[in-house]
């Protein structure tokens, strides 16, 4: 635990949200950077390699513990809030983020200040399910937990039923519950990509706010270890069976020729084998990092604190070194647009290999590290009234 006579902090989510911060600008890197980030998938089992792989791979355990333990922070933000007020500010910052989503985060991923191409990606996820969770604050708790439980467990029930693909209808469907790289036109040189589908990924903030009531300040250290190890262990025993058995949970069956595709389950949406697959481990890390205090566990903690930070600014400094190596190898203003890709300054055929990669992706975290202890100093020492917005 922290705290201060400012603040209760949990000391363990800012460890694990800090570490997959920086996991998560792994793979913003390889989108940037890698030579095949846009002609392939690195999940193909077909042309991918090992390293690359997992590369891609390890990253999926980014979003889902991000929009978890942001309803994890949501329940502990409203304990000194009357429910009314607590409401609000959700609803407020839900759509906030949403504001930020298209404006802010779509510029800094593509350079594009005409907005040709507008992404909803995981902040529009998170905004969305911050809105519907201020609505049902109102609600008792248990009704929370029911929604969450049905939302995180049922969705996949989707993958069985014939559902429209047009019209409003099909496009909606979309947006809430099946959206997988959806992309919408608004007119003939305008775009938007739905890669986050809203519904799944309330259910996780929603099960992520009320595993929030295990970290009350009164609640006992060693029940919260034990629930969160027992949970964890649940869930990855869950996405053991199912996934063996091939019963239910992802679109996608794993081939049992290749072992690989037994863990190369569906983000988007994300399927209840893939949260099963990345919340249980997270839930298990949770259990043993609450009493963790060393020197790495303080560095990923700074990161941790300042989570919305440190995710904007990471975009516009990978894009901005995008920009630098762009002209520094050779290529032309003739070459800043490619039609099949959504980033300026990043043709289609561009990029190194997965050692350029990794040093990229280290340096740019090494960069952030001043930055967000800078910001995380600015917060607990000033009270304006946006900084709880950030």
């Amino acid at each position: 635990m922290m705290e201060n006579s400012n603040t209760y902090r949990i000391g363990s989510i800012d460890i694990l949200r800090g570490l997959v911060m920086i996991i998560m600008a792994l793979d913003h890197t390889r989108d940037f950077f890698h030579v095949t980030a846009l002609t392939d998938n690195p999940l193909n089992l077909a042309t991918t390699t090992v390293p690359l792989f997992f590369t891609r791979w390890i990253t999926h355990y980014c979003a889902p513990v991000f929009v978890f333990l942001s309803g994890t922070s949501a329940f502990l933000a409203s304990r000194n809030k009357t429910a009314g007020e607590a409401s609000l500010f959700l609803v407020k910052r839900g759509l906030w983020l949403v504001a930020v989503e298209i404006a802010v985060i779509t510029l800094g991923l593509t350079f594009n200040p005409l907005y040709n191409f507008i992404i909803w990606q995981v902040i529009w996820a998170i905004g969305w399910s911050m809105f519907l969770l201020g609505l049902l604050i109102r609600f008792p708790f248990p009704a929370i937990l029911l929604t969450g439980l049905i939302l995180f467990f049922g969705h996949d029930v989707f993958d069985h039923i014939i559902l429209p693909q047009t019209g409003v209808a099909g496009n909606l469907m979309k947006i809430l519950f099946t959206a997988n790289g959806t992309i919408l036109p608004v007119c003939s040189t305008h775009f938007i990509g739905v890669f986050y589908a809203i519904l799944p990924w309330t259910g996780v903030m929603l099960l992520g706010y009320c595993v929030g009531y295990w970290f009350r300040k009164e609640f006992s250290a060693g029940r919260r270890k034990q629930l969160l190890l027992s949970t964890g262990i649940a869930l990855i025993l869950l996405f053991i069976v199912l996934r063996f058995f091939n019963v239910y949970g992802d679109p996608v069956l794993w081939d049992k020729i290749h072992f690989l595709s037994f863990i190369n389950t569906s983000k988007y949406p994300p399927s209840l084998l893939y949260s099963c697959m990345t919340l249980g481990p997270a839930l298990v890390a949770l259990s043993f990092l609450e009493n963790a205090h060393t020197r790495w566990t303080s560095v990923l903690s700074v990161y941790g604190r300042v989570p919305f930070f440190y995710y904007v600014l990471h975009f516009y400094i990978l894009h901005a070194l995008l920009v630098i190596i762009f002209f520094a190898t050779g290529h032309g203003a003739s070459e800043i647009i490619d039609r099949q890709s959504p980033f300026l300054f990043r043709p289609a055929a561009f990029g190194f290999g997965l050692r350029w990669v990794y040093l990229i992706w280290l340096s740019v975290v090494a960069v952030l590290y001043l930055p967000c202890r800078w910001f995380n100093q600015y917060k607990l020492t000033h009270s304006q009234w946006w900084l709880r917005y950030l």
